[in-house]
């Protein structure tokens, strides 16, 4: 490698690497304020916090490279121009394109590791992510004794306290409603005064309380539902000066989830898992496809050859092998039943009769007969129960279209996020030439112009894609296809030099429209 290319490239270096953790620490705070009502309040730990914070990191680095790409090549060769150094690499004769080679390397790189981020990292890292916030949100908030409100979060307890004073940790005026055997407000404590803290690493809450009552209400007698004779009630009050209480706090910890509940999401799946995916929904719309075909045969009585459906031929072959599966099972030979193949319609026996057998046969049939009104409503019923079946089995296979769309529009969006990072290189390192300004002033500017763009277009794409206004191909691909045409653009003007961000290239041009239109009105 030249010292020219080690020396461009060092200074992408650095602040590729700045400018990386910067957007991920910035899209990483965007994503947490979303849970923050779910996260405060819960008495979590460092260590989950932490863990949260982590696989939300990495969630979000397929989004945060094209952005760190973008930014540090505007800074770049912002610098490279400000400082006069792309003019001293010019003047060498080394052209603007073979400058950006180191980079562009490195860049290729950089989308390669986003790519195996994207495919490997991120599905592991989302469903250890949002497994763990389903836990969280499903924690109870921590404890917390508000003075004058009853607190219900222990299972079957009521507590309320009157005072509560923070330097000492006492409470007054402590009433405890005891609802865990199901009879209502028979079971109260009261006590003048109290203490309260948390024994064994916060699994049991432990009451101390001073100078009150414990009243108990109660049935007591034999039951006796034949005679209805009413129980005699009992009623206990116990006074003391120091009781114990210890409440269970199991339901306040943070109780993890099966992982496998949340894998069918699309996020929680690289490609390889897609495609097994939109295989298996592909099963699932051909299996019902063949319900659907199969309905006039199954649901008319009166159903003769003339009246077949033409069965697609994916659809003969999707049944053919399910049969066949299901005939291995068995130890049957799919292809010959009864002499005959699966797919073919029963023979009917040829009679031979005459012509004066056979008119005499029609003038006897069912269909020379005058309909009853028996046969008309059940007519009609057996058309209203086909038409309901056909209805359900299009929205069946609505339902699947959609499921197996969603699936291709993720496939897509993992190749598309890292092929962003090339598309944002085109943009940033030519406008950083035409710019020639460095530091964070412009660049940022222009990069989040820039990323605002990516980011309303690749939004507009993958809806439009899920509504099937535009194939899952262009709407998913509509961002980087507008990015690379203005990367494209930009390059070409840093190749020709120009000055797009100077007033007097406008000037120029404003006097050359201003010629034409006078000599074309002449």
């Amino acid at each position: 490698m030249k010292k020219i290319d080690k020396l461009i490239l060092t200074s992408f270096l650095g602040p590729f690497v700045l400018t990386f953790l910067v957007v991920v620490f910035i899209l990483l705070n965007i994503h947490m304020l979303k849970y923050f009502d779910d996260i405060i309040g819960k008495d979590l730990g460092w260590d989950v916090i932490g863990q949260l914070l982590f696989y939300f990191a990495i969630f979000n680095t397929p989004v945060a490279l094209p952005l760190a790409v973008l930014l540090s090549s505007l800074i770049t060769f912002g610098n490279l121009g400000e400082h006069f150094e792309l003019t001293a690499i010019k003047s060498l004769g080394i052209s603007l394109l073979r400058s950006l080679v180191p980079i562009f390397g490195f860049v290729v790189l950089i989308t390669i590791g986003a790519f195996m981020v994207g495919n490997y990292l991120v599905p592991k890292a989302a469903l250890e992510a949002y497994s763990l916030l389903w836990d969280i949100k499903q924690k109870k908030p921590a404890l917390d004794l508000r003075p004058g409100v009853f607190y219900n979060s222990i299972p079957g307890i009521s507590i309320k306290v009157n005072y509560k004073i923070p330097e000492t940790g006492l409470l007054k005026g402590i009433i405890i409603y005891d609802h865990r055997g199901r009879s209502g407000n028979k079971a109260v404590i009261v006590a003048d005064s109290g203490r309260m803290y948390t024994i064994l690493n916060d699994t049991y809450l432990k009451l101390e309380l001073f100078h009150g009552y414990d009243y108990l209400e109660g049935n007591t007698g034999p039951q006796s539902y034949s005679s209805g004779a009413r129980q005699e009630e009992s009623y206990r009050k116990t006074q003391f000066d120091k009781s114990q209480i210890v409440f269970d706090l199991s339901s306040f910890g943070l109780n993890r989830t099966d992982k496998k509940w949340f894998q069918s999401n699309r996020l929680m799946r690289n490609m390889d898992q897609l495609e097994a995916d939109m295989d298996s929904v592909d099963y699932t719309i051909r299996t019902e496809l063949i319900s659907v075909y199969s309905a006039p045969k199954n649901m008319f009585t009166y159903y003769t050859n003339k009246d077949r459906v033409t069965w697609p031929e994916e659809i003969k072959q999707h049944k053919f092998k399910r049969d066949s599966t299901a005939f291995a099972k068995n130890d049957v030979d799919p292809t010959v039943i009864n002499s005959r193949p699966v797919l073919a319609e029963p023979e009917k026996p040829v009679i031979n009769i005459t012509y004066t057998e056979r008119h005499q046969h029609l003038s006897d049939s069912v269909y020379q007969k005058p309909y009853t009104e028996s046969e008309l409503a059940s007519a009609l019923a057996q058309a209203r129960t086909v038409k309901a079946q056909l209805l359900t089995n299009n929205a069946n296979i609505r339902s699947y279209e959609n499921e197996k769309r969603i699936f291709y529009i993720q496939w897509h969006k993992i190749m598309a996020q890292a092929i962003a990072c090339i598309a944002m290189f085109l943009i940033g390192a030519p406008l950083g030439a035409i710019i020639k300004k460095g530091g964070l002033g412009v660049p940022v500017l222009m990069s989040i112009l820039f990323f605002i763009l990516f980011y309303v277009l690749s939004l507009m794409g993958e809806k439009w894609a899920k509504q099937s206004v535009l194939s899952v191909e262009v709407g998913m691909w509509l961002a980087n296809a507008t990015l690379f045409t203005i990367g494209f653009i930009f390059l070409r003007q840093a190749r020709a030099d120009a000055r797009l961000f100077d007033s007097d290239f406008y000037s120029v041009i404003w006097d050359r429209l201003s010629r034409r239109f006078s000599k074309k009105t002449e």
